[in-house]
This record gives C-alpha cells, sequence and structure tokens, in this order.
C-alpha cells in the first residue's frame, strides 16, 4: 500500500452529477486548506480529497457521491459544509480518476477500500452521507465497520436494485460498449430523472441539460468504468441484511423520486435503528442538484444536532422503525 500527498487541486466543477453554476449575486467564500492523497488498496491506486476545517463544530463530514460523480462534485456544497467541519471526498477505485477496478470485486472491497483511507488519513470516526450509489457503498462500510459512524444520512437510496435500473443496464451497456454516447446519454437522463408530468422540481430543464451534456462528454476511460460498475451491480447486488450500527440516521429523498422512489427510501429506514425519514420537495433522484442548498442545509443540521423538524422544503419527518431508537453522539 502507498501513500502520496497530492498538492491541493481545485479543477472546474465537471464532475458527473456535480453542480450547476452559483445562483446570480452569490459569492462562494475562500475555501479551507485543500490536500489530496494518493492511495492504494489491493493493489488499486486511488485519491481522497480533504478540505480542512481548524475548528470543526462536528464529526468530519465524508461524502460519497452517485457512480457518475467524482471528488469534486461537492465543492458547491462547500460553502454551507466547510464552515462546520472537515469534508472528505474520494474516487474510490473503479471511479473518477482512480484505477480500473474489475468487477469481481463487490461492495465489501469498496467499503473495506473507505477504511482504509479513514486509517490512512488519520481520521477515526465520520459523519457519513451517501448518494445513491455512494448510500450502497456507506451501508456496507457502516455495516462491516460500525466503530467508525458517528451518524448516517443517505440521500437518494434503495436497499434493492430499482426495477428501472435493471431494464435499463443491459441496453445502456450494449449502447455504451458499441460506442453510441447519444443514445446512451439519452438514455441516462430518462432514467435518472422524473418524468415533466410526475410534478414540479426545481431546475428540471437545467439540469436535464446538464446531464446532457456531462454525459456526451464522457471519456473512453469514463464509459469503460460506467460498465464495468453495471456489472459489478447486477453480479454482486446492492444490500446484505448485517445490522446496522445504532447511531442518529436520517434517509431523504426527492418527493418525485422515479428511480429511487419515496417508499424505497421508507424501505431502507426501516432497517436502520431508529432512523428518520423524509422528503425534499420539488426534487426528484438528483435532489442535491436541484436543491443544492435545502439539501446542503438538512444534511448540516442533521450532522449538528440541530432540529430537521417543519423544515420548510421537507415534508413531514418520519420514523419507520423506531425501536432501538439511539441517542445523539
Amino acid at each position: 500500500m502507498r501513500t502520496a500527498v497530492i498538492a491541493a487541486q481545485d479543477p472546474p466543477r465537471t464532475g458527473l452529477f456535480g453542480s450547476l453554476p452559483p445562483a446570480p449575486g452569490r459569492v462562494t467564500p475562500a475555501p479551507g486548506q485543500v490536500e489530496e492523497r494518493r492511495l492504494s488498496f489491493g493493489g488499486f491506486a486511488y485519491t481522497c480529497r480533504i478540505v480542512h476545517q481548524r475548528a470543526p463544530r462536528t464529526a468530519p463530514l465524508l461524502l460519497l457521491g452517485g457512480s457518475s460523480q467524482n471528488r469534486y462534485s461537492w465543492q458547491s456544497h462547500e460553502r454551507w459544509l466547510a464552515p462546520l467541519c472537515t469534508l472528505i471526498t474520494v474516487d474510490l477505485p473503479g471511479y473518477g480518476g482512480s484505477d480500473f477496478l474489475p468487477a469481481e470485486y463487490d461492495i465489501d472491497f469498496l467499503a473495506d477500500a473507505v477504511q482504509h483511507m479513514l486509517t490512512d488519513i488519520g481520521v477515526p470516526r465520520v459523519n457519513l452521507f451517501g448518494g445513491c450509489f455512494g448510500e450502497v457503498v456507506g451501508l456496507r462500510f457502516a455495516q462491516r465497520h460500525p466503530g467508525s459512524i458517528r451518524r448516517i444520512v443517505f440521500g437518494a437510496a434503495a436497499i434493492r436494485l430499482p426495477e428501472l435500473y435493471r431494464e435499463a443496464v443491459p441496453r445502456l451497456s450494449q449502447t455504451l460498449e458499441r460506442g453510441d454516447i447519444e443514445q446512451a446519454a439519452e438514455g441516462l437522463v430518462r432514467l435518472f430523472m422524473s418524468h415533466p408530468e410526475a410534478g414540479r422540481v426545481r431546475r428540471h430543464a437545467a439540469v436535464a441539460r446538464l446531464l446532457q451534456h456531462q454525459f456526451m462528454n464522457q471519456t473512453p476511460d469514463d464509459i469503460h468504468k460506467a460498465v464495468e460498475h453495471n456489472t459489478r451491480l447486477v453480479t454482486h447486488g446492492c444490500y446484505r441484511p448485517l445490522p446496522v450500527p445504532a447511531v442518529p440516521s436520517l434517509v431523504f429523498t426527492g418527493e418525485y423520486d422515479t428511480l429511487c422512489t419515496p417508499p424505497m427510501g421508507r424501505e431502507l429506514a426501516a432497517t436502520m435503528p431508529g432512523a428518520l425519514f423524509t422528503t425534499v420537495k420539488e426534487a426528484d433522484h438528483l435532489v442535491t442538484v436541484e436543491r443544492r442548498e435545502e439539501s446542503a442545509d438538512l444534511i448540516a443540521r442533521f450532522c449538528t444536532d440541530r432540529p430537521v423538524d417543519d423544515l420548510p422544503y421537507c415534508t413531514p419527518v418520519e420514523v419507520p422503525c423506531a425501536a432501538n431508537a439511539p441517542a445523539a453522539v
């Protein structure tokens, strides 16, 4: 295993499912000290990004994004989250700018890579956020390494592969493999975004254009990894019924999420002791992009033990499984 510290870098926000440009009139504050670590786990190189906070109000926040996101995809959330704590993002093996990972390596391997990273950078416990595929890795990480978890927040998540995804994977993989990027991009946008008639979604058209553009600009390496990712999930599945640590937990999704639907979110929350569940109004699967400030506020509130009840942008908070509800830590 090798570790290298890389000079801090702050490239353009071009990661898939990244952020829209800041709203007019808003100025992004200067970020904290940023470093990158080049690590190796099981013979595969990967990179994490750390935004340090010298006066944190809570434990470091580990952000695990979706399969098409990378370690830069959360930069626009930093204006709300970085003042509270150290932020950690990562391109795990097989994703982003890290080494290609064959599909024979399963979710356990990725979960253990997360623990390897935290051990290497000297972070004993984290507040964990996992969105979409990040929840799959995050939940397995929490199950395998419960002592590393302080709080859990999952967004746009489920404990089983959505039927829409299972049906789309063979078509998308074949389309990508034959190089028809335009058709694949259109299919991916339809998969991740709700139909306009489902309900009003903030910035729906703008986000659809953003995704279309980003999918169209995937590199051959991106495509190779995306096909392998689909194979990994279909082959190994996304959930094991293992114990989940009894820590404060929250699950949320967009109220019009048609991929990982609200009932799927409730199902996930019900497997977690005392987990809260809510939906964010006027959003779908891409809730953290469409309602960037609100999703950051929700994560920040929960990780600093502030109330999440009666928020104007959320539906009423539910407790799908009240048994063994954890105390705040």
